[in-house]
Formats: C-alpha cells, structure tokens, sequence
C-alpha cells in the first residue's frame, strides 16, 4: 500500500485568510483599494488602468534577500523580512506568498507527504522549498468505506499512515451497543489514542505559532497597501484522490478500472469543500477569491470523455457555488492546456480567472477572451536563465494578445522560486509601462 509513486517539488499552502485592515494608514488604504480595483476590473473582463501584475511566489522572496525556503519553516522573522522586502522593491499588484508552515510540526507529527528543507536527515537544499512524495494511503478496494465514513476512514486510516506518529488514532472506532454509561467511549482514551493527543497539543502549538507569524506578516504587508490575491485555496476532487489518497499512477488505473467509485468520491469531496467555504458568507474580506491548482488535468493524462466526467464536472459544481457566494475562483491549469481550453469556455461570465502554464494564448484568448480573465504562460525559466531583452520582448508579446479588451492579469507560468534579479525587474518594469491604458 505505502509503495512512493513520484517525488515533485511542491509550493503548496494554505493562504491566510483572516486578515485585517482595519490599522492601513490612508496613504496605504488608497494603495490598497486601487489595486483592489485594478484586479477586480480585470476579472470583470474590463481594461484596467493598466495590466495587473500578479506573480505567483515560491521562494523567490527569501531567494532575492540572501534568505531561505528554510526559513520559511523555522525562522519566521527572517523569512518575514525578505517578503516585506520583496513587496518594496517590486510592487506587485496583490500578494501572493503562502502562509508559513511549520517544520517543527511536520517532524513531530513524522509527515510522510513532505519532505522539507531543515528536517533531519534531509537531502532537500535549504533555498528549495518541500517536496512532495506520493504514496497510495488508500487501497483501490477501499473506495467504498471511504465514501460510506470518510470521517472515520480520515482518523482510523488515512491519518496514521501518513503521519506514522499519530497511528495511535487507528484504535478509535465506535460500535453499535448499549450505550448506558462511559463504555463507548472507551476507545478514546486506549493508551495509543491519549499518546497521539499529546502529540497533537504539540503539532497544534507549533502551528499555532507558525500562523500567528503568518498573519503578523500579511498584515504588515496590507498596511503598505498590497490586498491578497486569494482568501481560501481548494483543490480538483480528482487531484485530491490523486495527490493524496492514490498517488498519480494509482489515479491514472483507477479512471479505467472504477470510474464509478472514483466519481462518487469526486462529488463527495466536492459537496465537503463547498461546506467548508461558508466562512466567505460570515466573515468580511477585502477580496474573495480561492485558489485551484489544477495538477492532473493536463493534455494526455485522460481522454476528455474522462476529464469531462471525472475532472471537471465535479470541479464545476465548487466554482458554481463559490460564484453564487460572490467568489471568484482562481483556476490554475498546469502543464499543457491545449486540448482543454474549449472545455473551459463552460464558466459563467466575468465571474472566474484561469492561469495557464502552457497553452497557445492566442487561441485561449479567442475562446475565452470574453468569458474568463486570462493570466500566466511567461516561462519561468526565461526569468532565471534568459536574458533582460529576451523578458522584455516576451512580456510584450503576452501583453498584445490578451491585453486588449481587458481581461488579463500578468504572471508566470508557474511559482517562481530563483530568477536574476534584474530580469524580475525587467518583468515588473515592461507590465506597469508598456501595460498601460
């Protein structure tokens, strides 16, 4: 079951949602609301005052300042520093960097999904940031007690084996008695499961600090006038069964051999994110929007038959509900989109944004130029090995296609964690000149 299917880099996080901006001076507020307006133009399929530059961060804010991912993971005022830096010097449009997440509480809880730059006995660089190794923590036979109790399948199974240090939760389990005094209650408090409680005080307390960091920093960062881009993230309820359950090769059988099951736990998984996005319609935001990176769905990895059942049809239900909400989804299409884009064109108006990282843009910005706000597809690695010219000239070719008419928010094809300074500043340069009205 525990057999590891792939090992790929990773910048994945939950963004921090409850932020506050009640303490942004004037001079920030109006920063802060121009950008706010420069974006939401753009999703509304407007011309903004000029094309918004939004760039998805991976380490590249502790890499410009001589910092690291690392930090990141363990030394939250350093790697705080390097993002307030990073927000000086470039001036994006919205801020992008993930909440901190704390290496602390992934070697207590012996995170087996990760690894991460710090652990001990760890061959990952400081600079990187974690890696993710795919294991199948769920057999193909067990489908069907996931999606009869995905509670007790979370605590009994899933989350002993993917974090070993708590496999005392494995002896909870409730069975049908008479129920007249404490005796049901007696797999709660086996020596195991009290064992894995004390643990969790320690994962929680060290996550705790890590998300105290996390807001002091996003805070800090609105008060200079830099709204966040998303409030929430989620994920494809295929790439979840995929990414964390399955693993990818497991994921590409299971499409043939049980589609059926692997429908039922798409929309099972669907109907669990839209609950858990109701904080939208009880807390105020400044912007709400959630982000959706979209691992598996690339051209190749199914037949569209398959994408369409399997892919998006479950992922349609959770855009559907978070626009009814006043939510804007933030669709993050990763690898080659080409054979996808006209499947795409089934959104509601003005109300969503899809990230490309690589798709021929021209024909993207014909079939979905008055549907959807169009961003990404500037190679990464340009900004790392290319030269400033070579940045320049490609910024503008993106801007001509998708810039007209409005509709378009500038950024990469992918995180950006190392780039040539000057080249990061020969990006925002050419966007915020030649990106003019």
């Amino acid at each position: 079951m525990e057999k590891e299917n792939v090992n790929k880099s990773a910048s994945s996080s939950w963004f921090v949602k409850d932020l506050d901006t009640t303490t942004i001076s004037e001079e920030g507020q109006d920063k802060f609301n121009e950008r706010i307006k420069r974006v939401e133009d753009s999703v509304a399929l407007k011309e903004a005052d000029r094309v918004p530059i939004v760039p998805m961060l991976g380490a590249l804010p502790y890499f410009l300042d001589n910092c690291t991912y690392k930090d990141s993971m363990y030394n939250y005022p350093r790697a705080s520093e390097a993002l307030i830096k990073f927000y000086q010097d470039f001036q994006p449009d919205a801020t992008t960097h993930l909440a901190f997440p704390s290496g602390r509480a992934n070697e207590i809880a012996q995170s087996k999904m990760i690894d991460w730059p710090g652990r001990p006995g760890t061959r990952v660089p400081d600079f990187s940031t974690y890696q993710v190794k795919e294991y199948e923590y769920m057999t193909q036979e067990e489908y069907p007690e996931l999606l009869t109790d995905f509670t007790g399948f979370m605590i009994r199974k899933y989350i002993p084996r993917a974090f070993p240090a708590l496999k005392g939760l494995s002896d909870i389990r409730f069975v049908p008695s008479i129920v007249l005094n404490t005796t049901p209650l007696s797999s709660l408090y086996s020596p195991a499961a009290f064992e894995a409680y004390e643990l969790l005080a320690k994962i929680g307390k060290e996550d705790a600090l890590a998300a105290e960091a996390s807001n002091a920093v996003s805070a800090q960062i609105a008060a200079m006038g830099y709204p966040p881009f998303m409030t929430g993230a989620g994920e494809v309820p295929f790439d979840i069964i995929g990414d964390y359950f399955r693993g990818s090769l497991a994921a590409l059988s299971d499409q043939i051999e049980c589609p059926d099951e692997m429908e039922a736990v798409c929309y099972m998984l669907a109907d669990i994110q839209i609950a858990s996005y109701e904080y939208f319609n009880l807390v105020p935001l400044p912007v709400k929007r959630v982000f959706f990176p979209m691992h598996k769905g690339m051209d190749g990895f199914m037949s569209g038959e398959n994408y369409e059942r399997l892919y998006w049809k479950p992922l349609k239900k959770i855009i559907n509900a978070l626009v009814d909400m006043g939510v804007t989804p933030v669709l993050y299409t990763e690898g080659k989109y080409n054979t996808r884009i006209q499947q795409l064109a089934d959104l509601p108006k003005g109300k969503v944004i899809i990230h490309f990282e690589q798709a021929d843009m021209m024909e993207a910005k014909r079939v979905l130029g008055d549907i959807a706000c169009l961003s990404g597809n500037l190679p990464i690695y340009l900004l790392e090995y290319g030269t400033k010219q070579q940045v320049i000239d490609e910024c503008k070719r993106l801007i001509d296609i998708c810039a007209p008419g409005g509709g378009y928010i500038f950024d990469t094809d992918g995180s950006i964690d190392n780039a040539k300074r000057e080249n990061v500043e020969a990006m925002f340069d050419t966007v915020m000149t030649y990106g003019k009205k």
